[in-house]
């Protein structure tokens, strides 16, 4: 794209949050270009029930699929790379994929998130047959009445626990830490919470199940296992212009996305810690109303 005319916006993330922020500016004949380096979290996730529509409920890929195709009929400009550099130029941005350098108006962060995950050398194959899961919010319907394990820091994965404990009995968390343990196990305890300090536990794919395994000898099996270990924000192209942030790297935007750098905005799991499709979907149309209305009228 050197020597072309400046993007009206760039959307850095092809997962849902980036793929639908996209159709909209594609929609209002923005020029728009999508870059994604391959890694949506979305794309992990083998079916989703929480997406109105679809009764049986759709795969991650298959959501990605789709939305690709509407682009394609849109003709919206999408590139696999890394967006390695972002910085502040006159037009708006300069951002840097592939070694050459791109000008866009505005810039949207749909990056997404990294989790954090537990000592599973087949997390992966696990994650594809539904034995480890990591969004109680989007499946725990499907886990009810199951054995349920919740790996993770006692004071991180107590809330995770307490929410599943409202659909099986049996859930046990497996804690690999704790800031403060008498606080958070009382509250457990009531609940009916196993509670296993297991600091180095180790999780393996067993027939029916995970098996957890301890240091001491003990094992363990579940039907499902879930990671409550944290995450990495992808914010750092944001951050490194100064633009507002939490401890924890999720960037503060106002009630329409907007960072504090102008003209760059942030959507879905970037700025949020609701992990939610929906929630991804509300971002980007917000966001891309917002951008709209905020370039030069476009006339026919």
């Amino acid at each position: 794209m050197t020597g072309a005319p400046p993007l009206e916006c760039l959307i850095v993330g092809g997962g849902p949050a980036g793929l639908m922020a996209a159709i909209y500016l594609a929609r209002f004949r923005r020029s728009v270009c999508v870059v994604d380096a391959g890694a949506s979290r979305a794309a992990l996730i083998p079916r989703s029930h929480n997406v109105p529509g679809f009764v049986h409920g759709l795969s991650g890929t298959e959501l990605i699929e789709r939305m690709s195709a509407q682009l394609d009929d849109l003709a919206v400009v999408r590139v696999e790379a890394e967006v390695t550099a972002l910085q502040r130029h006159r037009c708006g941005f300069e951002a840097t994929w592939n070694g050459r350098v791109h000008q866009a108006a505005t810039v949207v962060l749909a990056c997404g998130i990294v989790d954090t995950h537990p000592p599973f050398a087949e997390w992966r194959a696990a994650v594809a047959d539904g034995l480890l899961r990591y969004c109680p919010i989007c499946d725990a319907f499907e886990a009810a009445g199951r054995r349920i394990g919740v790996v993770g820091p006692l004071d991180r994965a107590a809330g995770k626990a307490l929410f599943l404990r409202g659909y099986a009995r049996d859930v046990t968390l497996l804690a690999t830490g704790a800031d403060d343990p008498k606080a958070a196990t009382s509250e457990l305890s009531e609940a009916g919470v196993g509670i296993v300090f297991a600091p180095d536990l180790c999780l393996t794919r067993r027939e029916g199940g995970v098996g957890a395994d301890f240091a001491d000898g003990r094992t363990a099996q579940f039907d499902i296992v879930y990671p409550a270990m944290g995450a990495e924000v992808r914010s750092q192209l944001a951050t490194a212009l100064g633009a507002d942030h939490a401890s924890d790297g999720h960037l503060k935007v106002d009630d329409h996305q907007r960072t504090s750098i102008e003209g760059l905005y942030g959507i879905g799991d970037v700025v949020t810690d609701l992990h939610q499709i929906s929630v991804a979907f509300g971002h980007a149309a917000n966001a891309a109303c917002t951008i709209h209305n905020s370039l030069p009228r476009r006339l026919a």
